[in-house]
């Protein structure tokens, strides 16, 4: 009986430390633009603040012509004397990902996204977009701890309509 209560005891002792391990990661702004007003106007793109370590990200977005051929500039930067090049810079057909989802990045924003968000189908988009209440965030590769922002710029027919920027900050806990 008392082998049990110390094996159980040790178990829980190896939870906590693996659960305390656990990365952090917290947005600390969003930003978002349209260059084209007559094609995409933006309602509101803001982090609602729960907590001091939960935020959620909201955006709102009307495309008032159908959107046939989309491509996504990705691109990860990270803090270090002003934001400098890390990781990822990827553009990507988003029509064709939305028909087959094999792009490995695409993929980890999708997977983010698709239960928070009205983009969960295949071109043509037209009318109101929305991401709501985007909070859960579960980097899926290991990244230094620092201060990271995410660009993503939405191209329609090869021509820039508007820009989706988050920043974050993610801590690996040690």
């Amino acid at each position: 009986m008392e082998q049990r209560i110390v094996i159980l005891v040790v178990l829980l002792i190896v939870a906590f430390l693996v659960c305390s391990e656990a990365p952090f990661v917290k947005m600390t702004n969003a930003v978002c633009k349209s260059y084209n007003q007559s094609w995409v106007v933006v309602h509101y793109c803001r982090l609602k603040a729960y907590s001091r370590t939960k935020t959620s990200l909201n955006i709102n977005a009307t495309f008032i012509e159908p959107a046939k051929e989309i491509s996504v500039h990705f691109k990860m930067m990270k803090k270090a004397n002003g934001y400098k090049p890390f990781l990822y810079d990827y553009t990507f057909d988003a029509c064709e990902f939305m028909r087959r989802r094999h792009h490995p990045v695409a993929k980890i924003v999708w997977n983010f996204i698709r239960n928070v968000s009205t983009v969960n189908h295949t071109c043509p988009y037209v009318g109101l977009q929305a991401v709501s209440d985007f909070h859960r965030i579960e980097v899926p590769v290991p990244l230094p701890s620092g201060e990271y922002v995410i660009f993503l710029d939405w191209l329609f027919d090869l021509r820039p309509q508007f820009a989706t920027n988050v920043y974050f900050t993610f801590v690996e806990e040690h």
